[in-house]
């Protein structure tokens, strides 16, 4: 029998037209059948990103761990100038939840540096590890790395036993000329060859988080910490790039095969395991810690 092509492409054309306003019924119906104080009050309704906060109606039995089983060593920790009080403090939590040893990176240089030994290793000798830092007051005069690995040196004569590296180094630290002091910066090579010689090994804590130096939208998926802590956000008119500040993290790392490396917050790569992988690969004197991650 004939069947005419005219016929079936009108009654395709009418059967999605049924569709097409079925659905629209069913959208825009109920909500122009509200009243304006209905759509009002939906909209006060909908929270924010941030204002979302849904109670869970998981039914289980609640296990909390406040100790514990094993004794660990909590590697990443910063207590400045601490005094005796604090310290007795601290040591008392400590044995609370079975922490055996605790690394203080937050020791200073010095006077400073002395002091906190003193307080720390020198009331609990087995209980705390103290750190050296590196201070940039003569960062301008010739020779300055020089300086920093011999106030090094006698800095672990006096009790450190390691040297940590704030996040400035690398990032905003600047030359009185403005030029920015990178991270693979030849002046400090005199300091890492002597952590090498002095077997004390190095926390270096390079950038931050590479959602940081991204653009602050919809998209970050740091966006809410990021509304909450403006100040964590790294834009680009102030900030080296993220990618900038690894390679030069990483040529740090590959000139000084010696020293032994440590780079903070699993080295920014907790996102990128295999890239972490590689970089332990390329470089054996590195290891990380999984501090604020």
């Amino acid at each position: 029998m004939f069947k005419n092509p005219r016929g079936t492409v009108n009654s395709r054309r009418t059967i999605l037209s049924i569709i097409f306003v079925s659905l629209f019924a069913l959208i825009v119906w109920p909500r122009a059948a509200m009243t304006p104080q209905d759509q009002a009050l939906q909209k006060q309704q909908t929270p924010t990103i941030d204002e979302y906060q849904p109670k869970s109606t998981l039914v289980t039995k609640e296990h909390k761990v406040e100790r514990a089983k094993f004794p660990f060593i909590d590697i990443h920790s910063h207590h400045w100038n601490p005094t005796p009080e604090e310290v007795d403090r601290l040591v008392k939590e400590m044995d609370t939840i079975n922490l055996r040893v605790m690394v203080n990176l937050s020791g200073g240089t010095g006077e400073a540096l002395n002091k906190t030994v003193a307080v720390m290793k020198g009331r609990y000798p087995e209980r705390f590890v103290v750190f050296a830092n590196m201070s940039y007051d003569d960062l301008n005069t010739p020779g300055f790395g020089k300086r920093v690995a011999a106030r090094l040196e006698q800095d672990v004569k006096n009790g450190a036993q390691g040297l940590k590296i704030f996040k400035n180094f690398g990032m905003d630290l600047k030359y009185a000329s403005g030029e920015r002091v990178h991270v693979d910066d030849a002046e400090f090579d005199a300091v890492f060859e002597k952590c090498a010689e002095l077997k004390i090994p190095v926390l270096i804590h390079v950038a931050e988080p590479s959602a940081f130096f991204d653009p602050w939208d919809y998209h970050n998926e740091r966006w809410e910490e990021l509304k909450e802590f403006p100040g964590r956000a790294r834009p680009p008119a102030k900030y080296p790039p993220f990618e900038t500040l690894m390679t030069e993290r990483n040529h740090l790392f590959a000139k000084h095969p010696k020293t032994n490396f440590i780079a903070a917050h699993l080295g920014f790569h907790g996102n990128d395991l295999e890239r972490l992988g590689k970089l332990f690969d390329a470089n054996p004197n590195v290891y990380v810690d999984i501090a604020a991650v």
